[in-house]
Order: C-alpha cells, then structure tokens, then sequence
C-alpha cells in the first residue's frame, strides 16, 4: 500500500494552509471511493471561476491525469510522477517557468497535493512483486475528495448559463418588437390615447423604451439582466394593446361603412380595370415602381456592412439577404433613433439611399457612444458634401473594434 510520508515542499517553497488543508481533505478521503477522472475534470473546467483556476492550469491538470493509468480514480494509489519535461510536453509545449507557476496554482486551489521527496525528484519505489509501495509527486486524491462539490459548482454555473441566455432572448424579442411596433405606429398615426388614458405620443414610447435600453449592460448577470427585462415585456404588451385597440376600433368603423362603400362601387360610372385609362394608369405606376427599386452596384459588398453593423439584423423582419432588406430596416431603425425626417432627407440627398442606410447602421451600432444620433447624421452629411467623409473607414473601424472586443472577451 502506498504511505504518504512528504507533508512539506521541498526546497525554499514555504509550507502554507493552502498546502496543508489539501493535505488534509487528502487524506481523509475514503479509500473505497471513486470517481471518473475526465468527469470530474469537465466539471472543474465549467465551475474554473468558483474553483480559481485559469485554462492554462486546467491545461496542466489534464496533463497530470493522463499520467494516471486508469480512467476511474479510486481513494488510493493517486499519486503521478512525471518530470517537468514531460509535463511540458503533454501541456502543449507550455513553458517549465509557466509550469511550475501553474502547478502552484493547483495546489493553491486544492485540486492537487504535493509529495515531495527528500531530493525534491519525483519517482516511485517498487516492491519485488513490480507492485508501487512508495511514491513521491502529485496526489490527486483531493479530485475524489472534492468530486461532488465540484459537480455541484458545475451545475450552479450552468443554471446561471441558461438563466442568463432566456432573459438575453426575451430582451432581444422586446426589442425587436417595440422598434417595430413603435415604427408602425409613428408611420400609421396611430393614435396612443384611448379617453385621456395612455401615453401622450409615441416619441414618449420611444423615449421609454431608449431609457430602458440604455441601462443594458455589455456583460450583465441574469440578476442584472432580469428587472429590465421585465420592464420591457410590460411596455411591448402595452404597445400591442395599443394597436389591438386601433384594430379593433377600425373594424367596428369598417362594418358600419361596409354598405355605404358597396352602394358607391356599384355605381355604373365608375373606372374599372378594362376600361383604357385605368390600365395605362397601372402601366405607368408599374414602371415608376420598377424604376424607384432598382438598385445600382455597390461599392461595399453588403456582407462587409452587415459584419461591421450586425445590430442591425435585430430590427428586421427576417434577416437581410438584399439593399433592399437593409433600406427596409433603416426605415423601422430611424425614428428610434430619434432621426427627424428634415436629417434623414439631407442624407438622403447627399449620400444617396444605400450610402445613407449604411451609415444609419453605423450609427446604430455605436449607438451608445453618440449623444444625438440625428445630430451626427447631420455632421456626416455636412462632411459628406465638403468631401470629407467617406463610408471606407468607418466600415473598416466597426469591424475592427468588433474583432478587439472579441479577443478581450
């Protein structure tokens, strides 16, 4: 049976009640029990945070277990003793000075013990039978120790994980379907009090809801998260019952006029689609129709601005495959943004459609570093028109800044 005799590091590492309390949930580890050494090891890796541990040390924990022969880990014969070599090379090609800094951490964080021998080597004595009476290097007894805590851990993160998942869907379909709503609504007149109740306009709703927007965090807890989710599903279920309303008030008014609008389309005098007039009138609208949709190539292929502006694809109704997905969407995008019309028409009239859309993505996906969405519009078209701005560099600066946060995250 192997003897656990090394209670103290070897050489100038100085003994600490890290040191020694995974020495004691070693030790008192039931010999009969056992555990699957990649189970407890997937459980550690999803609970890292509470454990205290970064990936490079999980990457020399993993090293470590491969070292043990046997899948399942039982309360003895869990000592490993490779050379730091060794360990560098099944840890990736890891560097002996990260190494060691690494495997002070594991045992900082009681997930390994060490059993240092009189000369600080690492090797195991064998009896005449071949069998191991006496080891010195890592005990990964505190893996089966502290197994059951570990899955506990786990399963907590992974409940947070989920919580924190729904309540980011729920806040990206409230989103959604306020800036719609909210565009129908300014777009149709729809009005938002019924006898006094309700809010006064919708620049009200609208201002409501960038208020609830702008409290939103980068990186949030489910817990942060939670109350405004809330505060949005209550002010989305109020803006449908606004427009439930509207519906139904136009169809208690449509049944009413029904007979009265049979009466004047029976009338004989009336323009019908066979007569000439009517059908040259079609002609020249479909034409008209044709020549106000047709869209020139572009300079910056659409893919690169989604890339750049992907917040924008939230706004629209089923994803954007064209120019004309995309000028759609700015149109539900703009009045959120606060954009009065007279801005929105000086863009237009000096960028062009397509070139004014992209920048009001742009806009929208740095919304919360500009004050006054409309304001910069206005600047942008100023600079357009001197020749100072172009649409190149601002594409190019969004992608970037989306690939630095990236990396950082």
């Amino acid at each position: 049976m192997e003897k656990r005799l090394s209670t103290t590091p070897f050489g100038r590492r100085t003994l600490t009640l890290a040191h020694v309390a995974g020495q004691v949930i070693a030790d008192a580890c039931p010999p009969a029990k056992a555990t699957h050494k990649w189970n407890v090891f997937r459980d550690i890796c999803t609970a890292k945070t509470r454990v205290g541990v970064s990936e490079r040390a999980l990457a020399v924990l993993d090293a470590l277990l491969t070292f043990h022969p046997e899948t399942v880990l039982t309360g003895e014969g869990l000592i490993v003793f490779p050379s730091n070599h060794q360990l560098c090379l099944r840890a990736h090609g890891m560097a002996p000075a990260t190494l060691r800094r690494h495997l002070a951490v594991l045992v900082d964080a009681g997930l390994i013990v060490r059993r240092d021998s009189p000369n600080g080597k690492r090797y195991a004595r064998k009896g005449s039978h071949g069998e191991i009476e006496l080891a010195f290097g890592f005990d990964l007894a505190p893996l089966v120790a502290r197994a059951e805590e570990f899955e506990a851990w786990a399963e907590e993160v992974r409940a947070e994980e989920r919580a924190l998942k729904l309540v980011r869907e729920r806040i990206t379909i409230c989103r959604r379907d306020l800036a719609k709503m909210i565009a129908m609504g300014i777009e149709e007149s729809i009005p938002t009090q019924r006898q006094g109740v309700g809010p006064a306009s919708w620049a009200d709703i609208q201002g409501k809801l960038l208020t609830l927007l702008s409290r939103l965090p980068r990186k949030g807890s489910a817990v942060v998260l939670e109350p405004i989710a809330q505060q949005l599903s209550m002010l989305a279920g109020e803006v449908h019952s606004l427009l439930e309303m509207h519906v139904k008030n136009q169809n208690m008014s449509g049944n009413e006029s029904h007979i009265e609008r049979h009466i004047q389309n029976s009338k004989p005098d009336s323009l019908t689609d066979s007569e000439p007039s009517f059908r040259e009138s079609r002609v020249v609208a479909s034409e008209g129709e044709l020549e106000t949709t047709r869209q020139p190539v572009r300079k910056y292929p659409l893919g690169m601005v989604l890339d750049a502006c992907p917040d924008i694809i939230d706004y629209s109704r089923g994803g954007i495959s064209s120019w004309r997905d995309l000028v759609a969407t700015v149109a539900v995008v703009r009045p959120i943004l606060g954009i009065s019309p007279s801005a929105w028409a000086g863009a237009l009239a000096v960028l062009g459609e397509i070139e004014a859309s992209i920048v009001v993505a742009a806009i929208l996906q740095k919304a919360e570093a500009i004050n006054s969405a409309g304001g910069y519009l206005r600047n942008l078209t100023r600079r357009a028109e001197a020749g100072e701005f172009s649409l190149g560099p601002m594409l190019m600066a969004l992608i970037g800044s989306r690939a630095r946060e990236k990396r950082s995250a």
